[in-house]
This record gives structure tokens, sequence and C-alpha cells, in this order.
């Protein structure tokens, strides 16, 4: 089974505001998502995503951390649930919360997050090269950092999506 977090920037002003209009949008997206990422409007994180979250979360000291901005990237937002939440929700990120996003996403590079992150985070990958491991999360923060980086240049929203 696959599963993804689709990030698509927009303007404010065309993120919609409902379960069903951000399907549609979405799927379409999804439906292009390679020249979305080619022209810098989309970014996709597969079955990673919610480690990613936990290294952002880890490596900023918990919640204490970098003002909460830690939990931006991945799963920050306005959550927009399916009526009858059968389906995964949406998240919508604020101009402002991409500009914040983009902001911690740039505050440290990358090294920094991953000492930071420490072995207790690297643990479960015991059984793996730490450098396979390394470069697996070093692929997933410099995509989410472009992305967040244009898309804040933009004063863009961000829609996300995540795809079971």
């Amino acid at each position: 089974m696959s599963f993804y977090m689709h990030l698509r920037a927009v303007p404010e002003s065309e993120a919609g505001d409902d379960h069903s209009s951000l399907t549609t949008f979405m799927r379409a997206a999804w439906e292009i998502h390679a020249e979305e990422y080619e022209a810098g409007l989309a970014e996709s994180v597969d079955k990673d995503f919610a480690m990613v979250h936990e290294f952002y979360e880890t490596a900023a000291g918990r919640p204490q951390g970098a003002d909460g901005a830690w939990e931006l990237p991945v799963f920050g937002g306005r959550v927009v649930r399916h009526p009858s939440e059968e389906q995964p929700p949406f998240a919508l990120l604020c101009p402002t919360g991409v500009a914040r996003a983009a902001a911690f996403l740039d505050g440290l590079r990358f090294d920094a997050f991953w000492d930071r992150a420490g072995t207790a985070f690297r643990a479960p990958f015991s059984a793996w090269d730490e450098a396979d491991v390394k470069n697996v999360f070093f692929e997933h923060h410099s995509g989410l950092l472009a992305f967040y980086l244009r898309a804040a240049a933009r004063g863009d929203a961000v829609i996300k999506a995540f795809w079971y």
C-alpha cells in the first residue's frame, strides 16, 4: 500500500474551504503532480512523512522548541475533515504559517537538525547504515525547504492532502 503527503502551493484566495472542493482540486493536482513539481508548485513525501514530522519535533526539542514552528511543515494547518470522517482530512496552512514553516526549515542547517535529533530518534533505524538513513531525511528536508521557501516568497497558502 502506498501513502503520500501531497503539498500544493496556491494563492490563499484559491484554496477551497470544504472537503469536497479540496478533494476535487487536489485529485486534479495529483494527476499532474510531476508537472507541478517541476514548476515549483508541489511537493510530496512518501510513506516517511510521519517520521519527517517526528524528526523536526525531536530536533526542535519537542513542543517547546522553535515556538511550535516544528509542527508546521508536515501536519500544521487548519484541518478540514470529510463530513462522515471516512476519508483522510486535508490541512490548510495560511501564508503566515507557510512563512513560519519556511523560516523554521531554513533556520538550521540539516546537519544541525540531524545532530539535535540525536541517538533516540535514530535508534529505530539502527539496522541500516546511518549515512543511508541520513540521506533519506536530507532529501525530504531539502525538498520541503525548497518548496516552502518558494511558496513563502510568493505569499501562497499550502494545501496538504494525505493519500492512502
